[in-house]
C-alpha cells in the first residue's frame, strides 16, 4: 500500500469526518492549507479509491465520496477520547452488522504486519525445535495452559490468582477462599486446552460443532445452556445488541466458518474466530472464553504457539471489544492481538 503524504491524509479523514462529501467541498477544505487545484484533487481521489480508502458514489455533478468500510474497519482511533464519551450518549452500530462478512473478506493485516507475524512464526519454529525431549515440550504447554487458564478466566471476572490457578491445575489444590464455579471455571480451561492439543487436526477446518465443542467443554458443570440462545442478552457498557433469534445466530456462526476457513493466514483465522464469537454472542455466557480457546485451537492445529494473554489489560481487552462491538473497528483488538503473539513467542520455549 502506498504511504500517503500530508494532504492525502487530510483528505481521507475529512471525508471520515463528512457525508456525502463532493469534489468541490474537498477543494474548499484542503485550500486552506494547500495551494492545488482541482486536476491534484482529482488524482488525489482516485489514488485514495485505488487504496480502498474511500468509495465513490453517483455520476457527474451529483458525484461524492465516503469512507470505505474496510477503512472504518482498520482505521486507528483515539482510544482515550472515545471512551472519554458515555456509552449512552456515543454514535455505534446498535444493531449486528450483516456486511461484516464480507468486510473482513479484505486483508486485515497490512504487508508489514503479515512480516512481523511470518517472523515471530519462524522464531517459534526455530526455538521449538530445539527441544528435543518431550517431557520439556509437555512443561511449557502447561506453563501457557497454566497462565491461559488464569488470565483468559480473570477477563470473566474470576479472581483466582496465578499461583493459585497453577496449584489447582498441577496439584487439584483448591482455594478454599473461591467460589466452586471460580474452581470449576479454571479446571475447564484446562480441559478445553487439553482437548485443542490432543485433537488438533480437527480445528484445521472450522465447523459449527467446533464450536459447540468448545463451548460445551468450557462451560461444563457452571449452569449454562449448551445450545445456541433463543433471547435476548445484554452487554455491559454498550448500546450494542446482538441477534436475538437462534436460527439467525446459527446462520452467522455458519458464515463465519466460512470465512475462516477461506483464510489462507492461519493468524488471520485464529483473529476473526477471537473477533466475531465475541461480536455475536450466540450462547447465553461463555462466548469470550470460547472465542479465546479456539482462536488457540487453530494456532495449535498449525503448529503455531497458543496465546496466554498474561500481559494483557483486562481493562484495554474489554474496551477493544466494545470498540469493535459498536462501530466495527478492530484496529485497537489487533494491536493487542500481535503484542500477545510477540509475548508467547519471547516468553516460551526459550
Amino acid at each position: 500500500m502506498k504511504i500517503l503524504n500530508d494532504r492525502q491524509r487530510q483528505i481521507k479523514n475529512y471525508i471520515r469526518g463528512n457525508t456525502k462529501i463532493k469534489t468541490s467541498d474537498i477543494l474548499d477544505f484542503i485550500q486552506k492549507d494547500f495551494k492545488i487545484d482541482r486536476r491534484t484533487i482529482i488524482r488525489d481521489l482516485d489514488m485514495l479509491q485505488d487504496q480502498k480508502l474511500i468509495v465513490q458514489h453517483g455520476k457527474g455533478r451529483g458525484v461524492f465520496y465516503t469512507i470505505s468500510k474496510i477503512e472504518n474497519l482498520l482505521s486507528d482511533i483515539n482510544i482515550e477520547e472515545y471512551f472519554l464519551k458515555p456509552y449512552l450518549s456515543r454514535e455505534v452500530k446498535e444493531n449486528f452488522n450483516f456486511d461484516i462478512f464480507q468486510i473482513l473478506e479484505n486483508d486485515i493485516f497490512t504487508k508489514v504486519e503479515y512480516e512481523k507475524l511470518e517472523n515471530l512464526q519462524n522464531q517459534f519454529v526455530k526455538n521449538f525445535s530445539s527441544y528435543n525431549s518431550q517431557t520439556l515440550i509437555n512443561k511449557e504447554f502447561e506453563r501457557i495452559m497454566i497462565e491461559f487458564s488464569w488470565k483468559s478466566s480473570a477477563i470473566e471476572g474470576n479472581t483466582y490468582s496465578l499461583l493459585s490457578t497453577e496449584a489447582l491445575i498441577k496439584e487439584n489444590i483448591e482455594d478454599d477462599k473461591k467460589t466452586k464455579e471460580e474452581t470449576q471455571m479454571i479446571l475447564n480451561h484446562k480441559d478445553a486446552f487439553n482437548e485443542s492439543i490432543q485433537n488438533k487436526d480437527r480445528f484445521l477446518n472450522i465447523n459449527y460443532a467446533d464450536i459447540e465443542y468448545i463451548h460445551r467443554v468450557l462451560t461444563k458443570n457452571l449452569g449454562i445452556t449448551k445450545n445456541i440462545r433463543n433471547g435476548a442478552v445484554g452487554i455491559t457498557g454498550t448500546k450494542y445488541k446482538p441477534l436475538d433469534n437462534s436460527f439467525q445466530l446459527k446462520e452467522v456462526l455458519q458464515e463465519m466458518t466460512t470465512l475462516i476457513n477461506k483464510k489462507i493466514s492461519f493468524f488471520e483465522k485464529a483473529f476473526i474466530a477471537l473477533l466475531l464469537i465475541s461480536y455475536i454472542q450466540a450462547f447465553e455466557d461463555g462466548n469470550k472464553r470460547t472465542a479465546r480457546m479456539l482462536s488457540n485451537a487453530i494456532l495449535l492445529a498449525y503448529n503455531s504457539i497458543p496465546l496466554s494473554y498474561r500481559i494483557v489489560d483486562v481493562v484495554e481487552y474489554k474496551k477493544a471489544s466494545l470498540l469493535f462491538y459498536e462501530i466495527n473497528n478492530l484496529s485497537y483488538f489487533k494491536k493487542i492481538f500481535m503484542e500477545q503473539v510477540e509475548d508467547a513467542v519471547s516468553n516460551y520455549f526459550q
